[in-house]
Formats: C-alpha cells, structure tokens, sequence
C-alpha cells in the first residue's frame, strides 16, 4: 500500500492523537489538602454582618485599622484556611429605635464543614464583636454550601 505524503501526515496525527492524555493538563481541583478538599460534602456558608458606623461618617465607629485589628485577633485564629471580607452598605433598625440607621458595614464570608466545633467558632466571633463595640447583634445567614478546591 502506497501513502502520498499528505495522507501520511495525517494517518500519523490521528494516531497520535488516539495516544494523548490529561497528564500534563492542571485540575480545577485541589488535591491533596484536607483543609480544602477536592470535593466536600456538610459544608455550609456563613454571612455576617458588621455595622462599623453610621454611613457618610468616618469619624465615628470603628475604622478600617480597627476593623483589621478585630480580623486579626478574632477571625483569622478561628479560620485561618479561608474567608472573604466585602465593604457593604447596610441599614439596621435597633431595638427601641423609630427608624433605621444607615451604616458603614463590613460582610465577613466564611466557608466551613458544619461541625459543633466550627458553629462555636462563628458565635465566639459574633461575641466579640458584641463586646468590643457595645452592639445589639451581628446578623448572621448560614446556608448549605457545594464546595470545592
């Protein structure tokens, strides 16, 4: 049987091409790290939610040098694998209060496997914010969560 070099060329290709593979090709996955696992099932997502002072003025309440030093100290020791911070607006109507305040507010995001444990960490962090501002509450939305590395 006699090829004209084209059709060579291009029986090789398909060849080759049957023998390719994913080996070099990188995961969207992480493997091999059980703080962020490939694939995770019980895991939920955490919202809270921090007024840092009323909108429109950063001389009251709390500033962004304080709201790191609170980062530092009471969210990062509980969840040191992972969590997002956004700058949100927010409005609050406190206890006893005839209209909503306007605020400065920061939406801390934390993804964890939904353990005893991890729940307690949330309320510790919920608390100290409490008790360093003098706040009513710090809103907090859990839902399920898919997660993957």
């Amino acid at each position: 049987m006699t090829y004209t070099r084209p059709a060579a060329v291009a029986l090789a290709v398909a060849l080759l091409a049957g023998c390719a593979t994913t080996a070099g090709t990188p995961s969207s996955r992480l493997h091999g790290d059980a703080a962020h696992p490939a694939q995770a099932a019980g895991w939920v997502e955490t919202r809270l939610y921090f007024g840092l002072g009323p909108a429109g003025d950063a001389a009251h309440g709390m500033g962004e040098q304080g709201w790191r030093a609170f980062l530092d100290a009471e969210v990062t020791p509980r969840f040191p694998d992972g969590l997002s911070v956004l700058d949100v607006y927010g409005q609050w109507q406190g206890k006893g209060q005839a209209t909503p305040e306007r605020l400065r507010s920061k939406m801390l995001v934390i993804d964890y496997a939904d353990t005893p444990a991890n729940r307690d960490k949330v309320e510790a962090i919920r608390a100290a914010w409490k008790q360093r501002t003098g706040d009513q509450s710090v809103l907090r939305v859990t839902q399920p969560a898919e997660v993957s590395f």
